[in-house]
């Protein structure tokens, strides 16, 4: 494992910004490979390589999109997750997800079990790594999916650079077997706990976005915040939403 991880840690030590946007080339040429889905979307919170041990947390995520003619993605989508910390490694999460399609009402659409791995300690390396593993069972469709997401993240004085990389595979009666890559990548100035403002990229099938988002923390008491991101994802491709509002509140305790 630490020979895997020098290694990767090499990759990123002459330039963050050039192997994310080889990354990026690279992902997009995969994309280019695999059909084009209509089930789920990229945009969506990136997650950082860390855990703290003692943490707890209920999150809310929710996005709301102006899509173009035929992008049959739902026009909202909400999740509803309870996690907690296994130890100073591992976090585990359980998540409930609601759509609201295009020509129904809202409905509970799956349950989700996602487990992040630390791989390295902060600072350890000139990047700090970590993996997230996913498994999600259709509700109102007959399908499951299986992810794996690589993640990095890298200082630069008050600025942070966050990549996700993510492999996917979808298989059910409701939907097309298909493997799915998705990428994305986040620059956030560290202004201050209630204000950091950020840029997000995001690419997959049928979704090309950017856009600023803010994001801030605020004390409670001891070990407990509130948490918030609030963006505005541009589409970049005439098969892209047009925009997508993208909201995140978490309570950690």
């Amino acid at each position: 494992m630490s020979c895997m991880l020098s290694c990767l840690n090499s990759r990123f030590e002459s330039s963050w910004l050039r192997s994310v946007l080889g990354l990026a080339f690279a992902v997009r040429s995969l994309l280019l490979a695999t059909p084009a889905f209509a089930d789920g979307s990229v945009i969506d919170k990136l997650y950082h390589p860390y855990v703290d041990a003692l943490e707890s947390e209920i999150e809310y995520r929710g996005l709301g999109q102006n899509l173009p003619a035929g992008n049959l993605l739902p026009n909202e989508v909400h999740q509803l997750s309870y996690g907690a910390a296994i130890n100073h490694s591992f976090f585990g999460e359980v998540k409930v997800v609601g759509f609201r399609p295009q020509s129904t009402g809202f409905e509970v659409n799956a349950f989700e079990f996602e487990l992040k791995w630390q791989l390295t300690e902060q600072g350890e390396y000139s990047a700090d790594w970590g993996l997230v593993f996913e498994f999600e069972h259709g509700v109102s469709q007959d399908l499951e999916e299986v992810a794996v997401g690589l993640l990095a993240e890298k200082e630069f004085g008050r600025w942070s650079a966050t990549a996700n990389l993510f492999a996917i595979q979808e298989w059910g009666d409701d939907i097309q077997d298909e493997f799915e890559t998705t990428f994305a990548v986040q620059a956030r100035y560290r202004y201050s706990r209630l204000f950091e403002p950020a840029m997000e990229f995001y690419l997959g099938q049928d979704t090309v976005g950017i856009g600023p988002v803010i994001i801030g923390q605020s004390n409670l008491g001891a070990r407990k915040s509130l948490s918030w991101e609030f963006g505005v994802i541009a589409g970049l491709t005439a098969k892209s939403p047009n925009s997508t509002l993208r909201l995140l509140f978490e309570y950690e305790f």
